[in-house]
C-alpha cells in the first residue's frame, strides 16, 4: 500500500514538472512572438500593404476551428473514447495543413515583396507562426500514431494534453497576429 501511494505521488510530481516545463516554454515563445509583433508596431508608420482580407478571415476561422477539434480529441481520450480521439486528432491535423496552405497561398499571391518594410514583417511573422503550426501538426501526428498503437488512456494521456496545449498556444498567437497584420 505504501508503495502504491509513493508511486502515485511520483507520477503526480512528474506531471507537475512536465506542466511547469511546458509553461516555461510558452513563456519563452511568448517573448519571441511578442518581439515579432513589436517589430510590426515599431514600423507603425509604414503603410499596410494589400492583403486578402477574405483569406485572412478564412484561415483564422480554420485555426480557431482546429482548437475546437483539438479540445474534442483531448476530451475524448479523457473519457477513454480512443476512436473518437483519433478522428478529432486527424481533423486537427487536416485543419493545420489547410491553414499552412492558406498562408503559403497568401505568400504566393502577395502584392508586395520581402524587401519592403511591411513585407519583411509580414513574411517573418507568418513564416515563424507557420513553422510553429507545422511543428504542431508533426506533434499531433506523433501522438496520433502512438494512440493508434494503444499508448494512451484516460489515466495516462499527458503527451496528448501537452501537445494540445501547445496547439492552443499557437492558435492564440495567431489571434494576436491576425489583427496586427490584417487590420492595424
Amino acid at each position: 500500500m505504501a508503495a502504491a501511494t509513493h508511486a502515485a505521488h511520483a507520477t503526480h510530481d512528474s506531471l507537475r514538472i512536465k506542466r511547469a516545463g511546458l509553461w516555461l516554454f510558452f513563456f519563452s515563445e511568448t517573448i519571441l512572438f511578442g518581439l515579432l509583433m513589436s517589430a510590426r508596431f515599431f514600423l507603425e508608420g509604414i503603410e499596410r500593404e494589400h492583403l486578402d482580407q477574405a483569406l485572412g478571415v478564412g484561415i483564422t476561422s480554420i485555426l480557431v476551428t482546429s482548437s475546437v477539434t483539438a479540445y474534442m480529441a483531448e476530451t475524448a481520450i479523457e473519457h477513454d473514447r480512443r476512436s473518437d480521439a483519433m478522428w478529432w486528432l486527424l481533423g486537427t491535423i487536416a485543419l493545420g495543413f489547410i491553414f499552412a496552405f492558406g498562408v503559403g497561398y497568401e505568400w504566393a499571391t502577395a502584392e508586395f515583396t520581402r524587401h519592403e518594410a511591411f513585407g519583411t514583417v509580414f513574411f517573418t511573422m507568418t513564416g515563424v507562426h507557420a513553422a510553429h503550426v507545422l511543428s504542431g501538426v508533426g506533434l499531433l501526428a506523433l501522438v496520433a500514431i502512438q494512440l493508434g498503437r494503444g499508448r494512451f488512456s484516460s489515466k495516462d494521456h499527458w503527451p496528448i494534453s501537452g501537445t494540445i496545449m501547445y496547439w492552443h498556444f499557437v492558435d492564440i498567437v495567431w489571434i494576436f497576429f491576425y489583427p496586427t497584420l490584417y487590420l492595424v
